[in-house]
């Protein structure tokens, strides 16, 4: 069984959980818009661009070439984008996770779920509630447990009469 986290990392661990909360909704978010994206490039062969012949935001079709999926329009090509944004903030996701995971002294498998947030669509906005909850209420209930063995403990409280020592 992996050690408790110790008192004096629970501001790194506050900011962290910031941090894992703010990359796990914008994660979710990018793959929400790449799923998207992917139904409408391989169920309706259209793809997403900016600017270009067709106006400012426009679906261009997606022909079979010699080489595969070609795609037919101009201008930059937004689902293109998405994809390669939602890859690279993945990066930034799992590097938050690791280091929620890390302060928290968890188990692989925990690291492991987290990181699942980032590929299994709407998983994040669920896993990021879910150790949100847990992280703030094992915080809280751990810094009560400590400032109540640490009153018990104390010689100041010992030394001051109580009404029931008087």
């Amino acid at each position: 069984m992996p050690r408790p986290p110790k008192l004096a990392t629970f501001p790194a661990i506050r900011g962290a959980l910031k941090f894992y909360q703010i990359c796990s909704i914008i994660t979710g978010t990018m793959l929400l818009l790449l799923v998207g994206e992917m139904v409408m490039k391989y169920a309706f062969s259209l793809e997403l661009f900016l600017g270009g012949s067709g106006g400012f935001l426009w679906w261009a079709p997606v022909v079979e070439g010699p080489e595969g999926s070609e795609s037919t329009g101009d201008g930059f090509n937004l689902s293109l984008g998405i994809l390669v944004a939602h890859g690279w903030f993945y990066v930034v996701y799992l590097i938050s996770c690791f280091r929620v995971w890390s302060l928290m002294r968890w188990n692989l498998l925990r690291l492991a779920m987290l990181a699942a947030g980032g590929i299994v669509p709407l998983l994040s906005f669920f896993m990021e509630a879910r150790v949100a909850r847990e992280v703030k209420q094992y915080l809280t209930e751990r810094e009560q447990a400590e400032l109540h063995s640490g009153a018990e403990h104390s010689t100041l409280t010992h030394a001051i009469p109580t009404e029931n020592q008087r």
